[in-house]
């Protein structure tokens, strides 16, 4: 089985973050290879980094469980896709004061990442 052409992936759904902040994160480690990526989300003051960095490490077990590899070289894994696509919005009420309500909205979001091999 030739890993050049595949692609492995990983989804995160239903995830407590927004779209937007994700998107941020996710447009900063695309085209990296997979330790520089790693090594960043590590470090970044996001909440949404280690959501990311879970789904990015389950991709690259994808890539070892699929090519019964266990010693895949990480410095030649890049990533071709990384997006997030939004969720259902979780709806909420707040009591406000003389008998209204303010509503909160709660967005969740699909976080989708694509790894290959580069030769």
């Amino acid at each position: 089985m030739d890993i050049d052409n595949k692609q492995y992936k990983s989804i995160g759904k239903y995830l407590r973050l927004s779209t937007h902040k994700v998107r941020r994160i996710l447009e900063q480690i695309q085209g990296k290879n997979y330790k520089e990526a790693s090594l960043m989300l590590e470090f970044m003051p996001y909440k949404a980094c280690k959501s990311i960095n879970k789904i990015l490490q389950s991709a690259l077990s994808n890539i070892k469980n699929n090519n019964d590899k266990l010693d895949i070289n990480t410095n030649k894994i890049i990533i071709s896709k990384a997006f997030a696509d939004k969720g259902p919005t979780l709806k909420r009420i707040q009591p406000r004061a003389q008998g209204r309500a303010f509503p909160i909205h709660k967005p969740t979001c699909h976080i989708t990442i694509e790894l290959k091999e580069i030769i």
